[in-house]
């Protein structure tokens, strides 16, 4: 079916980068936002990088002005429900997420899908609280989302064949490769990223290396962009824990338990990038 609107609920760092992300692939893009300074942050954000786009070359000022006339904001839920994919970017918490999910499900139109951008909660735990529980799916995207090449099509076991197939095409008309995935903890890419961050983490921890020296392993003898901790700190360390708990809870693997210097940073507020504080200090 053609898609002709997106509702994005949540406008944070990943619900900015969606919104983007659609809006310069030619669709209509409906944001739930009921912050008058969390649309203006996360607009601001988007002009931004499109801004710095123009800049380089990589896109005309027209196609800039064109997909942010494609982006419009409303505070109602039953707005959302109309659209054709619906994608919900909140707070990595299964009961707020499923409280999101068992309000919106009775305005959800006839023919829409709704994903979820979780990259730890079971699709099954929102699926479950819906009327509607074959059209729910993960669909998965990675910061920064307009610039990431993969995105995951997560299946949970109530999720239609259709569904799955409308997923993929809308992931596909993002420009992504698109990753198809069961409904286990961790999904595909976080299942094998996070026993690296978390051992990453356990090294430093224990004095083995320096914070630099840790980087610089990953980045000189793996070729990887950037380093572990690096990579902790722009995820968000509060977000590098609460999914390690969740995956721990699930597999009862110990690869997954959050070792206490990550316990002990995210209680004192050092999240990372985002509040100028983690492994590294952003506050310059």
């Amino acid at each position: 079916m053609e898609i002709r609107q997106v509702g994005i609920i949540g406008f944070g760092t990943m619900g900015t980068g969606i919104a983007q992300l659609c809006s310069t692939s030619g669709h209509s893009t409906l944001v739930l936002v009921r912050s008058e300074e969390r649309q203006n942050r996360g607009l601001n954000s988007i002009k931004g990088f499109l801004d710095r786009s123009v800049q380089r070359g990589d896109m005309s000022a027209e196609d800039r002005d064109a997909a942010l006339g494609r982006i419009s904001f409303t505070s109602s839920l039953e707005d959302i429900g109309a659209c054709d994919v619906i994608i919900e970017s909140v707070t990595e918490n299964v009961e707020v997420k499923r409280e999101l999910y068992r309000t919106l499900s009775p305005l959800v139109g006839p023919n829409s899908i709704l994903a979820s951008n979780t990259s730890s909660v079971p699709i099954a735990e929102m699926a479950a609280v819906t009327t509607l529980p074959d059209r729910v799916c993960g669909i998965h995207f990675f910061n920064p989302a307009p610039l990431m090449k993969a995105v995951e099509v997560i299946r949970a076991i109530t999720t239609s064949d259709e569904t799955v197939e409308r997923a993929r095409a809308f992931g596909e008309s993002l420009g992504k490769t698109v990753l198809m995935c069961k409904d286990q903890p961790g999904f595909l890419i976080n299942r094998m990223l996070w026993p690296y961050l978390l051992d990453a983490v356990r090294i430093y921890e224990a004095g083995m290396a320096t914070r630099e020296d840790i980087d610089n392993a990953a980045k000189l003898g793996l070729n990887y962009r950037m380093g572990p901790l690096e990579l902790a700190d722009l995820l968000g360390l509060d977000v590098l824990l609460g999914a390690a708990e969740v995956f721990y809870n699930e597999l009862r693997d110990p690869r997954f338990a959050a070792p206490t210097l990550l316990r002990r940073m995210v209680l004192a507020g050092h999240l990372g990038r985002k509040t100028g504080k983690g492994f590294y200090d952003y506050s310059k």
